[in-house]
């Protein structure tokens, strides 16, 4: 195809993507809430990751969960010194050992490393799994308002923003969407109690 006609195909692409963009800026603020019962577009958007992120849910959870890594880092910290001054003074046993020894304690000690390895590696599954849990939890009880939402403004459907390739900013929600749920489930300590 000649550059000539690329260039046209282009233009007229980017005119086709201006277009409903424009149409909605005009008729909205971006920062407005959506009109009650007129959808500014029957396809709204929403940012699950930075509505669950953004939420006082959402930050709760992260604060707990940064907390609890520390924990674990220093824990890890503190064991793998302990391991390192055991290996040490094992080390400074070897020559004065019969190998039999040696090697029995060596096997003991690898063994005390692996056994710890598999617990810290477990308690960072947790937190893990922690974390997947309070977003299922979350997205249970923010469910409700969302759907609020797509009823109130008389839209057909959310999508995810981020499989969206343009959009206007009139059309998400995540903003709104986070305000309705926090005034509903605040930091969600009710539906989810904070774990030690």
């Amino acid at each position: 195809m000649q550059p000539r006609a690329i260039c046209r195909r282009l233009g007229f692409l980017l005119s086709l993507l201006a277009l409903p963009a424009a149409a909605v800026s005009q008729t909205r603020v971006i920062d407005a809430p959506l009109s009650t019962g007129e959808a500014a577009s029957p396809i709204l958007t929403l940012e699950s990751d930075r509505l669950y992120a953004e939420s006082a849910f959402g930050r709760r959870i992260q604060s707990e969960l940064e907390a609890s890594r520390e924990v674990l880092v220093a824990e890890n910290d503190r064991i793998t010194a302990q391991l390192t001054e055991e290996e040490q003074r094992l080390t400074d046993k070897r020559p004065s050992m019969a190998p039999a020894d040696f090697r029995a304690l060596a096997d003991a000690f690898d063994a005390r490393v692996q056994r710890f390895r598999r617990e810290q590696d477990e308690k960072a599954r947790d937190l893990d799994g922690r974390n997947e849990e309070a977003r299922r939890v979350f997205i249970q009880a923010a469910r409700p308002e969302i759907s609020a939402i797509l009823q109130e403004t008389g839209a057909a459907l959310i999508v995810e923003r981020r499989i969206v390739i343009v959009s206007a900013d009139a059309v998400d929600i995540t903003d709104l969407a986070i305000r309705r749920i926090d005034a509903v489930i605040g930091d969600g300590g009710t539906i989810l109690p904070t774990q030690p």
